[in-house]
């Protein structure tokens, strides 16, 4: 199960109430600074204007791809740790904005994890030291640490244990044991 605060609403669906949960100069300043950092290449440059205008907090050497989308209104309930690769075009949400209610929760990203091209990664979950989640998953629960999740719905598809045999031995790393 996710962690996440949940606020209920009444009248409209939560979206409307969007400004009364967040202030509107804030989601501007946000926007701004998420689009510089979508494009640039510089992978210094990005965590600087994470860490220094979202308050993100952010590992050293840690490397967002282009085009990774963080979550505009509440960037710094987000955390990734040292080492860590998050793929192209990748979503991390602190949000959740819903018909009778909105909810907010902290997204932890642990050291030296690989984040695949195309992840969704919801509000109020943990990746743990050392996984690997593949490209276009929806991560919607926490992934223990070391293991190799993905898909839509997200499962684990090697654990810790499968991994670091698998490492041994030298073998890949794939989804689909047919192949072999």
């Amino acid at each position: 199960m996710r962690k996440t605060e949940r606020y209920k609403v009444q009248g409209a669906n939560s979206l409307w109430h969007i400004y009364k949960t967040v202030p509107f100069f804030k989601v501007v300043k946000n926007f701004v600074i998420i689009q510089l950092a979508r494009y640039t290449p510089l992978l210094g440059v990005k965590n600087w204007l994470y860490r220094t205008f979202l308050k993100m907090k952010i590992g050293e050497e840690t490397a967002f791809a282009l085009m990774v989308m963080v979550d505009i209104m509440f960037p710094e309930r987000i955390t990734v740790g040292r080492n860590s690769v998050i793929g192209y075009n990748t979503t991390i949400l602190a949000h959740e904005y819903l018909i009778k209610e909105y909810r907010l929760g902290e997204v932890h990203i642990g050291d030296e994890v690989m984040i695949g091209a195309n992840t969704t990664i919801l509000p109020g979950v943990s990746i743990g030291n050392g996984a690997i989640v593949s490209a276009g998953t929806l991560v919607h629960k926490d992934v223990p640490a070391g293991v190799f999740a993905g898909g839509n719905p997200m499962k684990i598809i090697y654990t810790k244990e499968e991994m670091e045999m698998r490492t041994e031995k030298g073998m890949p790393f794939q989804g689909n044991e047919e192949s072999q």
